[in-house]
């Protein structure tokens, strides 16, 4: 029988291991080609015939999703698999019909086909849009169950930019560890904050491979996700985080929603600058579609380094870089410090940024007078230093996850915010993992809620 050909379409993450769990040794298929979104630079590179397997020994060539439909005809591709997150439904739909209109199938797989299972109790944290606060959200989590005695580690959706053979299983302790593996600004925010906690923290590219390291040394796994991806490994908790800042969302992104109907738990977060209407209509939408969820209440409090460098002063402020672009937020922890400490005027960077700064706020207009603290690279981060460099401001707000100030050298004074996730009434996250951690009899008596 002839193989059936496929295209796999996707921003470096969720496309690898949808390869890798489903289509890497199937010889009913064959795999033609990668397409690649989101993530500038991705394309034009091959997925490695090291981890592609025996039936792809010449590897498999990734291309622009800009290309698709001339892919499609070219290669007699017979399905296309979506693969990728944080994407609206209008979006995918989209693209469903240019895939269709080429002669193509348009596949979604689920987790039936793509979650690994875990020998250790697994608890997985995702949200409905990139930014709703799931690393804030692990990392309480995590402080719960090493209260309990429990050995955490985490393991952090995809986000393998550079060498993917070289970054197959890859180990974080320390933060020498992020320099060992040149990590870009993306991957430190989300490795850093675990690290300088003292928890160890997995990711790479294959997540089975990854998974059986993982469990080598820990009671339970954390699954830290990406955008509003669902879990690669499946979840005996799952907890989604979702945003009043931008109600409605939940339902109206691929996966979120699925991501919000798998929760066991949903956390409310960010209550405490979010509108009660907004508050309320996330509530009714949760109810509508998960019922039977437990829901958190949540904020996100601010600390700030100097606030007196934000009092009257004009400022440039230094956001998370996908929460601003395939996130669609229009403010972030900065622009509420900004708010909260009296700034007199944000300064819009836009007339100062440089290089590839400059396609980022011309593929997000929506972005504003935030600068996003872009860095898949090299060249990126050097773009980043000099546009805020650049910038006429009397000080820098930087609201990144990471200490920006160890990446690039800032020639104006800085402040730095920070923020945790802090549950409000109950139930909190540590009842409920108390519960569950005894319904598992992973541990008799917790002394957290004892």
């Amino acid at each position: 029988m002839k193989k059936i050909n496929v295209i796999i379409i996707g921003a470096a993450g969720r496309d690898f291991h949808n390869f890798n769990t489903y289509y890497r040794n199937n010889e009913s298929f064959n795999v033609v080609a990668f397409t690649a979104a989101q993530i500038p630079d991705i394309d034009g590179r091959k997925y490695p015939a090291e981890l592609a397997g025996e039936l792809y020994p010449d590897g498999i060539p990734i291309y622009a999703q800009d290309d698709l439909e001339k892919l499609i005809k070219e290669l007699d591709v017979d399905t296309c698999v979506f693969s990728y997150s944080d994407v609206s439904y209008n979006e995918v739909m989209t693209l469903s019909a240019i895939v269709n209109n080429a002669g193509a199938n348009f596949e979604l797989l689920g987790p039936k086909k793509t979650q690994v299972e875990s020998s250790k109790p697994v608890i997985a944290v995702g949200a409905v849009r990139t930014g709703c606060g799931k690393s804030q959200t692990s990392r309480r989590v995590i402080e719960v169950l090493m209260e309990m005695g429990l050995k955490v580690v985490a393991v952090r959706h995809p986000m393998p930019y550079g060498d993917l053979a070289a970054q197959k299983v890859q180990r974080f302790a320390t933060v020498e560890d992020l320099k060992l593996h040149k990590c870009t600004i993306e991957e430190m925010e989300e490795y850093e904050p675990h690290v300088v906690r003292g928890n160890v923290i997995y990711s790479g590219v294959d997540y089975e491979a990854i998974l059986r390291e993982a469990e080598k040394e820990a009671d339970v796994i954390l699954w830290d996700g990406g955008n509003n991806d669902f879990s690669f490994y499946k979840p005996d908790l799952m907890i989604t985080v979702v945003d009043p800042h931008r109600p409605g969302h939940e339902l109206e992104y691929y996966p979120g929603e699925a991501t919000l109907r798998m929760a066991d738990v949903v956390v409310i977060n960010k209550i405490d600058s979010a509108g009660p209407d907004n508050i309320q209509q996330v509530r009714n939408n949760i109810a509508k579609v998960n019922p039977n969820a437990l829901v958190v209440d949540a904020a996100s409090p601010l600390t700030v380094s100097d606030p007196d460098l934000i009092k009257g002063k004009r400022v440039l402020v230094v956001e998370d870089g996908p929460t601003l672009t395939h996130g669609h937020m229009k403010l972030g922890a900065g622009t509420v410090a900004a708010t909260k400490f009296g700034a007199a005027e944000l300064v819009d960077p836009r007339p100062y940024v440089v290089g590839k700064l400059k396609e980022t706020f011309e593929i997000y207009p929506g972005i504003g007078s935030l600068l996003p603290a872009m860095g898949y690279g090299d060249a990126q981060i050097a773009d980043l230093e000099k546009s805020i460099n650049n910038t006429d401001c009397d000080s820098v707000v930087i609201a990144t996850p990471i200490d920006l100030t160890r990446v690039v050298n800032i020639n104006k004074p800085y402040t730095k915010v920070d923020y945790e996730l802090q549950e409000i009434g109950k139930p909190d996250l540590a009842d409920i993992i108390c519960d569950f951690v005894k319904k598992i009899k992973l541990k008799d008596n917790c002394s957290c809620c004892s």
